[in-house]
């Protein structure tokens, strides 16, 4: 696991690893689902690739694996079926994430992102 214990409560360790699991397991899959679809697929790719990287601080991994977890997640405030309005709290959850983790997301994992979208 690449989130460790440092000043977490036990429950939250388990949430943030839980949130690491779901996302390194069907990240991809939801992504090639409504990429070209929504306008924050990018910044979604970038934060994946700071949350994966092992010099992301852990606070910042925390926010990135639960915004995209979030994302990943079918059950959420606004269904993701819902034509318009469906993904517009998913948008809002990663804006705000990767607002909060702006100084963590590299030049390097922006770059990872614009890869993957040019090799698709």
């Amino acid at each position: 696991m690449i989130l460790e214990k440092e000043n977490l409560s036990e429950e939250q360790l388990e949430i943030s690893k839980e949130n690491e699991r779901l996302v390194k397991k069907d990240f991809w899959w939801k992504l090639k689902k409504f990429a070209g679809k929504v306008p924050f697929t990018k910044d979604a790719v970038s934060m994946y690739y700071c949350a994966i990287d092992s010099k992301t601080p852990l606070y910042a991994k925390g926010i990135a694996f639960s915004a995209l977890a979030y994302f990943i997640t079918p059950v959420d405030t606004i269904p993701d079926v819902l034509l318009g309005l469906g993904l517009t709290d998913d948008a809002a959850i990663i804006t705000a994430a990767i607002t909060a983790i702006a100084s963590n997301v590299t030049d390097t994992h922006k770059e990872k992102a614009e890869d993957f979208f040019n090799t698709q």
